[in-house]
C-alpha cells in the first residue's frame, strides 16, 4: 500500500437537495426534501436543515413529512443533476486518468497517477483547490477526503462533511480507526454487524485485537481475511478508472395500485420510451429487454427476453416489453413497473428488426391510444406529471419559475432564478397557454480561477468548519421571507422515478 495520502475521495453535500437550493433562493437555508412524492415514495436526498428534524434518504416520504411537515418536498430532476456531475466530474478528470465514479456525486481520484500530488503537502493543496473550483463551476461544496488508501479516504471525507477537507496523516491510521464501530468499513453491512456484535466486537479496534482465524472462523475465510486486513488499515484495492455499465433502467412507483390493463399497458410503454433515451444518451444499445412487475402483493415478477442483435429502436424495445408484459397476471393490481436493457453494446444492429419497420410510425396502437385518452385516470396522472413539484417553467409574462404544486386544476408557481432575490409565488390553471415547462438553468455562470479563492486558503488546513459553509448566495437564503415554502410539495406527484443515488 502507497505511504502518501494521494487517494482522494470527493462526497458532494447532501447532492440533490443543494442543486435544488443553488436553483431557487427561496429555498436556501431551509430544509429541503427531494425525492418520491407520493405515498409510497421514499427520500432521495434531504438538506442538513432537513436532517435535522430527522429526514435522511432511504426514508419513507410519508414518514419525513411528519418529521419536517413544513419542508420543500420536490420530485428530483435527475438529467439536470447529471449535467451538474458532469461538470464535477470534468474537474476530477483534470486532475487524473484514473477517476472511479460511485455515484453521481462521489468519486476516488489517485491523485498520484496523474502527477497532481505526491505528498501530504501536494495532496492538501489539490484538495483545497478541488473545492474552490467545484464551487466556482457550480455554486455548490462538496467534502474531500485524502488518505494511502480508497477506504481511509472516503472515511476521511465522511469525517470532512458538511463542506470540509481532512487528510489522515501517514502512521495514524489505526489510531484513527481504532475507536471507530465496525460498520465504518466496507463490506460491513447490518447482518455482519449484528454477527460481531453478538460476539462482544463493536469497534474497529476490537476487530483488529480478535485476530485474523477468529474473523476467519466467524465470517469465514474471504470475509475474515479481507476485515481484518482493513482494521490494520490496509486496503490494497485500486483506483479504477471506469466501471463497465451493465444495464440501463427506469421504473416507477404508482400511488394507487393499477388495475386497467391498458393502463399497465400505456405505463410500460412510457417507459420504453424513457429507457431508450437514457440508452442513447449513453452512446449504447442492449440486446435483453428486461420488465420488472411490483404486484399488489409486493411479489415481484422479472421476464426478459434477448434479441439477435443490440438495438436502441424505442419501437423494438416497446414491443418487446408488451410482449413480456403478455406474460404477466396484473389482474390484482401493479404497484411498481419498470423497463431496462441490459447485454449493451456501443453499436446497433438495424437490419436485424426489419419485423418492427411497420410500427415505427405509431407510439401507440389506435384502439388502445383512445381508451386511454379516455380514461380521467390517466389525465389526471398526465397532469400531474406535466408539472412535478421543483420542476422548471416559464410564464411568457412572468418568465422564468418553479412549480410549488399541483392540483385540482391549479399550479403554483414561484418566480425566481438561481441569481435573483427570492421570488414572487402566483397560482394559474393547469391549462394555463402561457405556463409551459422550461429546462433548468445554469447554477452559476463562473469558472475556476474566476471570483475568490477557496476559504482553505493555500495553505491547505484542515476545515471541519461544519454548517459555517453553504453554497454561494446562501446568506441570502437564510434572510429570505415567505411562509410559502411548505406549499411545495402540497399536491405531490408520482413517486421518483429513474435510479440516481446520492449521498452526503
Amino acid at each position: 500500500m502507497r505511504s502518501a495520502p494521494t487517494v482522494l475521495h470527493l462526497d458532494m453535500d447532501a447532492f440533490f437537495a443543494s442543486v435544488e437550493q443553488a436553483s431557487k433562493p427561496s429555498l436556501r437555508g431551509k430544509a429541503v426534501v427531494v425525492g418520491g412524492l407520493g405515498p409510497r415514495g421514499v427520500v432521495a436526498t434531504a438538506s442538513y436543515e432537513a436532517r435535522i428534524f430527522g429526514v435522511h434518504s432511504a426514508l419513507p416520504m410519508a414518514q419525513a413529512r411528519r418529521l419536517a411537515p413544513n419542508a420543500a418536498y420536490l420530485v428530483p430532476r435527475f438529467a439536470f443533476y447529471r449535467s451538474i456531475s458532469d461538470q464535477v466530474m470534468a474537474l476530477l478528470r483534470a486532475l487524473s486518468p484514473l477517476v472511479e465514479p460511485l455515484s453521481l456525486d462521489e468519486a476516488f481520484v489517485d491523485l498520484e497517477a496523474g502527477g497532481a500530488a505526491w505528498d501530504e503537502r501536494s495532496a492538501r493543496l489539490v484538495g483545497a483547490k478541488l473545492r474552490a473550483d467545484i464551487r466556482a463551476v457550480t455554486g455548490l461544496t462538496g467534502s474531500v477526503g485524502l488518505a494511502a488508501s480508497k477506504m481511509l479516504a472516503k472515511i476521511a471525507s465522511e469525517q470532512a462533511k458538511p463542506d470540509g477537507l481532512v487528510l489522515i496523516e501517514p502512521g495514524t491510521e489505526r489510531a484513527l480507526l481504532a475507536p471507530l464501530p465496525v460498520r465504518t468499513l466496507p463490506g460491513v453491512g447490518p447482518a455482519t454487524g449484528d454477527h460481531l456484535r453478538r460476539a462482544g466486537i463493536h469497534t474497529v479496534g476490537e476487530l483488529a485485537e480478535a485476530g485474523e482465524d477468529e474473523l476467519v472462523r466467524l465470517l469465514g475465510k474471504a470475509h475474515g481475511h479481507a476485515l481484518h486486513a482493513m482494521s490494520l488499515a490496509r486496503d490494497e484495492r485500486s483506483v479504477v478508472a471506469e466501471r463497465e455499465t451493465k444495464s440501463v433502467s427506469v421504473e416507477d412507483t404508482y400511488d394507487v395500485d393499477i388495475h386497467d390493463r391498458v393502463r399497465v399497458g400505456v405505463e410500460v410503454r412510457r417507459l420504453a420510451d424513457r429507457c431508450v433515451r437514457r440508452l442513447r444518451t449513453a452512446g449504447l444499445s442492449g440486446r435483453t429487454i428486461v420488465l420488472k412487475v411490483r404486484r399488489y402483493d409486493f411479489s415481484t415478477l422479472t421476464r426478459s427476453e434477448t434479441l439477435r442483435g443490440p438495438t436502441d429502436d424505442p419501437a423494438v424495445v416497446r414491443e418487446a416489453a408488451a410482449r413480456l408484459l403478455g406474460s404477466v397476471d396484473t389482474t390484482g393490481g401493479v404497484r411498481l413497473l419498470g423497463v431496462g436493457v441490459s447485454g449493451l453494446a456501443d453499436y446497433t444492429q438495424e437490419d436485424l428488426f426489419a419485423q418492427a419497420a411497420g410500427e415505427r410510425e405509431k407510439e401507440l396502437p389506435g384502439e388502445e391510444a383512445k381508451e386511454a385518452a379516455s380514461s380521467e385516470e390517466q389525465q389526471r396522472a398526465d397532469a400531474e406529471r406535466r408539472w412535478p413539484a421543483g420542476h422548471d417553467v416559464r410564464h411568457s409574462e412572468y418568465g422564468h419559475g418553479w412549480v410549488q404544486g399541483s392540483g385540482l386544476g391549479r399550479v403554483t408557481v414561484r418566480f425566481e432564478t438561481p441569481g435573483s432575490a427570492p421570488g414572487r409565488v402566483r397560482t394559474f390553471r393547469t391549462g394555463d397557454p402561457a405556463l409551459h415547462p422550461a429546462d433548468p438553468l445554469p447554477l452559476s455562470e463562473r469558472r475556476p480561477g474566476v471570483g475568490r479563492e477557496s476559504a482553505d486558503g493555500p495553505s491547505g488546513k484542515d476545515d471541519r468548519d461544519g454548517e459555517g459553509r453553504d453554497g454561494e448566495g446562501s446568506q441570502g437564503g437564510r434572510e429570505a421571507r415567505g411562509s410559502q415554502e411548505s406549499a411545495a410539495g402540497a399536491a405531490a406527484t408520482a413517486g421518483a422515478s429513474d435510479p440516481g443515488p446520492a449521498g452526503g
